[in-house]
């Protein structure tokens, strides 16, 4: 079976680090990744903890399909309890890193405790210690990496840490690694920082064994591999124009959010795209876009490297902003961008550098932004107390507050405690787009009925990769249903929810399910770990991880009511203006009780005797 069979577990207040044997129970059922990880956080962790203090713990954990010859088997989650929103927090990345740790011959790692001093943890194969940080405290990711890569002297180490926002306290800081992949929301970076974790520096030569049947995985990878080549967005769309093909394709249907969803079309959007970053800039002649790029095992290749132009106002005299660098990615822009009103393409890809470079979430950063940019325009905040004019659709502001953000100056420090608190700070809590906490991403939940339920569902707050129903209500994948309307959502909800669960925890890409569902899943599943890996039971794993999840935030405090949108969005007053959605606001009211039942849950939203025992949790 594909699981390494061996955990790390780091007692940061005592400086230990010992090896364990991987609880072979959890992992069949809750497969790994996500699941598997969350198990031993709800197992381990009281759920009340304080996210920043010592008694919380912070996991990277791997899938077993992580590091396989399985297209896009490079990913990797950190779970903890989020500081932005007090629920469960479970951030997934790409690159190369969690490759890697898997090839070193673990499945996760378990920090727990405060160490005293900064330090980093380093593994080489069966390896593995903390080393002194005290030289890397207060660099950048893109610096750390840089340093430990030359101090380590192999070029092949892949590092997963945390810049100044994780050390200062930012409570969406994120886990980045690769330079530019990101465990991005929720704020694990911050769990990372109050530890005085700085970094996981990896090398890993074993490879990854143990799979069950190799012919049968193989011939499954084979068959698997080809239905995403054939497959229109992750054979071509993806491929070409990356996430950001999206941009205009939700512009259309009535969808962006635009000006911390006053509106819900950004006359700007055609600047931001895709199609902008391949163009010619008229002012160099060259192109913002220069390849695009995969992570480990990825023949979807979605990722973009962009060089930005030398003689932008945002890096004049900063010359480690010039080369070619990450690029953005569909929610990058729409956050930096239409959120606020800003349609300078090199401005956008300024601030998600210094996101990148810092380690913040871009979806919250920007999002906050367009709540403060609301706020100075009803003239709640000043010039003074923000340190600009900051006027929506202003470039310069743009790239002002990211930077003081990123550095913890000024009026960044607000901004780093997300919208829920400044809103509130301010006196209009309904101006944070968020649920439970956590801003939502780019797609209008007034316009598109299902992913408006999603969001007031998540477990861990505002969030599309939760259940992207997207694919369906726009994309027509796999089924086509209408956005406008709320009728049979709850049930497409829940079923795209559990879905992801499991992919989550089998270690590869939600970016696969363009294109595959858990049919394609389970024959790579049952040839690498067990026959017993049907549809059937990855859906019933998927469940059981959600309602895990869910179970966990109600003992944290959660409840019904926690399950909302802001009052923007499901009321007429704040109904859409413009676009195929027009005078559409989200019936969650409608769908919420559905759902419930869909999930047999009690009005109240908690899972049921029959439905745990149903489950196993």
């Amino acid at each position: 079976m594909s699981w390494a069979g061996k955990i790390l577990r780091v007692n940061l207040t005592a400086g230990t680090v010992t090896s364990e044997p991987l609880n072979m129970d959890w992992a069949r059922d809750y497969i790994g990744s996500r699941g598997l990880g969350t198990k031993y956080l709800v197992e381990e962790v009281a759920a009340t903890v304080d996210p920043l203090s010592a008694d919380n713990k912070i996991i990277w954990a791997t899938g077993p399909l992580t590091g396989t010859m399985a297209s896009t088997g490079g990913r990797y989650t950190v779970i903890t309890k989020g500081p932005l929103t007090g629920a469960i927090a479970c951030s997934n990345s790409g690159g190369y890193w969690g490759a890697e740790f898997k090839m070193a011959g673990w499945d996760m790692v378990i920090f727990e405790g405060k160490s005293p001093k900064p330090v980093y943890l380093y593994v080489n194969d069966d390896v593995a210690e903390l080393r002194d940080a005290a030289h890397l405290w207060g660099k950048s990711v893109w610096e750390t990496e840089e340093t430990l890569k030359k101090s380590l002297q192999d070029p092949l180490t892949r590092i997963s840490s945390i810049g100044k926002a994780g050390e200062n306290g930012v409570l969406f800081a994120a886990v980045v690694n690769d330079m530019h992949r990101a465990a991005g929301r929720s704020g694990v970076g911050a769990v990372m920082g109050s530890k005085n974790l700085k970094a996981i520096a990896v090398r890993g030569t074993k490879g990854v064994g143990n799979i069950r049947d190799p012919k049968a995985f193989m011939a499954a990878v084979k068959t698997a591999k080809k239905v995403l080549a054939d497959n229109a967005v992750t054979g071509t769309g993806l491929p070409a124009m990356g996430t950001q093909v999206l941009m205009s394709v939700i512009n259309e249907v009535g969808a962006l959010p635009t000006r911390n969803h006053r509106d819900n079309q950004f006359e700007g959007a055609k600047d931001i795209g895709a199609e902008a970053m391949a163009t010619p800039r008229k002012t160099d002649g060259k192109k913002h876009l220069v390849t695009n790029q995969a992570c480990f095992g990825c023949t979807i290749a979605c990722g973009r490297i962009s060089k930005m132009d030398e003689g932008h106002f945002t890096i004049q005299n900063k010359p480690q902003y010039r080369g070619a660098n990450g690029g953005l990615e569909y929610e990058a822009a729409w956050a930096l961008g239409a959120a606020n009103g800003v349609n300078d393409l090199e401005a956008l890809q300024y601030a998600n550098l210094l996101c990148n470079e810092e380690g913040i979430d871009p979806i919250s950063f920007g999002a906050t932004v367009g709540a403060v940019m609301e706020l100075y325009d009803m003239g709640v905040l000043t010039k003074e107390q923000i340190g600009i004019d900051a006027k929506f659709g202003s470039a310069q502001t743009l790239a002002f507050l990211a930077e003081e953000t990123v550095n913890g100056r000024g009026f960044g420090k607000e901004i780093g405690q997300g919208s829920k608190r400044l809103c509130a700070k301010y006196g209009h809590p309904e101006l944070s787009m968020a649920s439970k906490g956590q801003e939502f991403p780019a797609y209008d939940g007034r316009a598109i009925q299902g992913i408006g339920l999603a969001y007031a569902t998540s477990n861990r707050g505002g969030c599309h990769l939760r259940g992207y129903t997207i694919a369906s209500e726009v994309l027509g994948i796999p089924v086509k249903t209408d956005p406008l309307e709320s009728e049979g959502k709850p049930d497409l909800v829940k079923a795209f929810q559990d879905a992801t669960a499991a992919f989550d925890s089998s270690g590869l890409c939600i970016f696969t399910t363009f294109a595959w569902g858990l049919q394609d899943l389970a024959p790579q599943m049952q040839g690498a770990c067990g026959e017993q890996y049907s549809i059937e039971e990855l859906a019933k794993i998927g469940e059981r991880i959600w309602n895990m999840e869910r179970e966990f935030n109600n003992r944290a405090g959660f409840t019904s009511k926690d399950d909302s949108l802001p009052p923007r969005l499901t009321t007429p007053e704040g109904a859409c203006k413009t676009g195929p959605a027009k005078g559409k606001f989200n019936e969650l009211a409608t769908m919420l009780p559905k759902y419930y039942a869909a999930r047999g849950w009690d009005s109240e939203g908690r899972p049921t005797a029959a439905t745990k025992a149903r489950l196993g949790i």
